[in-house]
């Protein structure tokens, strides 16, 4: 019996891990469908790079970071338990690869190739692991603090606040370190604008994420006894209630309207598990409102060029999942109780402490030492034909 629940439980987070995987090429296609034609070649690449940096980083370094486990033993021991350890690292090892592969649609079109790879592997080796412990793993005490002080920790079921908040912060400082794309605002003060390049690569990215994202959310149970369908809903809510309010506010603007269903599941990963799904519709509509406004706003008031709006969707989005789980969770509002306001209000606000300093010292070093942005000349150019030498599609015809 023991045997079978062990290969039930790998089999189960096996599937988690290769859903999530899969969103990976969700967030390339939604950055190809998104940059300019000349940027479509290194949005592909940047992903699948970052996602090979990140298990590199994540395998030696970060995942003793965050859980004090290291792979430097035999193969007989890694494969006891029917190897279930193996496919939980390579399930979390997707979380944390989500960090750059969040950063990449912030900082597109004009960041340098390889100061960016360093970069991953400096923050999914050290800054995101340091919080994901805190958070996931009960490091520095942090948690039974909380739990003494106010009742109950910090809850992230599924990393609103520990992988997508943390990667929204860290991206806000990498942003704002490149500047703005060249002529995306003049010197009047207008606004020029950059539309997609490709709405249905855009659409096939964000129904990747959509779909992938039930394994993000669902698999968080790592094991098959504690699986729970209401997880499920309270996911289909959240996606309904961001998409549905997207469209509304964007008015009928597509990139909007496949935006918001990625901001709804933003912010019920962290209290997915706990929530009604009337709660959780209402936390999936909050979040598709926040999205458009303050996408707007940073772009057009702010003049902050944030290509895919990462920060205020991952971000913002992320940092209202957190404060929301503490919110609907509770069994006043249907929830199933165990958690706390206050507490989640401390967790997300110590997500964000650290990303932005974790950000602003990786970015700020790189930019530094050997620069983050592609000289003028480069960037006119594209990433595609100064990085990688080839272009998405070619300009004619050959004949023969």
């Amino acid at each position: 019996m023991e045997q079978s629940s062990n290969a039930s439980n790998v089999l189960f987070v096996l599937l988690g891990a290769i859903m999530v995987l899969a969103m990976h090429a969700g967030f390339a296609f939604l950055e190809v469908g998104t940059v300019r034609k000349k940027n479509q070649v290194n949005a592909l690449v940047k992903i699948l790079t970052d996602f090979c940096v990140s298990a590199i980083a994540y395998f030696f370094i970060g995942y003793t970071v965050a859980y004090g486990v290291n792979f430097f033993s035999g193969a007989e021991v890694l494969a006891q338990k029917s190897g279930y350890e193996m496919v939980k690292f390579f399930f979390l090892l997707t979380f944390a690869a989500a960090i750059p592969a969040i950063i990449s649609g912030g900082i597109a079109e004009r960041a340098k190739f390889h100061p960016q790879s360093i970069a991953t592997f400096l923050l999914v080796g050290f800054v995101y692991p340091f919080f994901e412990g805190i958070a996931w793993n009960d490091n520095f005490g942090i948690q039974p603090w909380l739990e003494a002080v106010t009742g109950a920790k910090f809850h992230d079921f599924a990393g609103s606040v520990v992988v997508h908040a943390v990667g929204g912060w860290i991206a806000l400082p990498a942003v704002l370190l490149l500047g703005a794309r060249r002529g995306r605002y003049t010197k009047d003060g207008n606004v020029a604008a950059h539309p997609p390049s490709n709405i249905p690569f855009l659409a096939l990215g964000a129904w990747i994420l959509t779909v992938g994202w039930f394994g993000f959310n669902v698999m968080s149970a790592q094991t098959l006894d504690k699986v729970s369908g209401l997880v499920a809903l309270n996911s289909l809510m959240a996606m309904v209630g961001g998409t549905l309010a997207a469209m509304v506010l964007g008015k009928n603007d597509p990139g909007f309207i496949h935006n918001g269903p990625l901001a709804g599941l933003v912010a019920v990963c962290a209290g997915s598990d706990l929530m009604h799904p009337i709660g959780a519709l209402a936390t999936g509509t909050v979040a598709g409102v926040l999205f458009v406004q303050l996408f707007t706003v940073t772009q057009n008031r702010w003049k902050i060029d944030d290509v895919l709006g990462v920060w205020p969707l991952h971000g913002l989005c992320g940092a209202w999942g957190g404060i929301a789980a503490g919110i609907f969770g509770t069994t006043a509002l249907g929830g199933l109780g165990g958690v706390s306001v206050v507490a989640q209000l401390a967790g997300t606000l110590a997500g964000i402490v650290i990303a932005l300093a974790g950000g602003t010292i990786v970015y700020g070093t790189l930019k530094t030492l050997i620069g983050i942005r592609l000289d003028p000349e480069e960037e006119f150019e594209g990433a595609d034909l100064t990085i990688h030498k080839i272009t998405a599609m070619p300009d004619r015809e050959t004949h023969w």
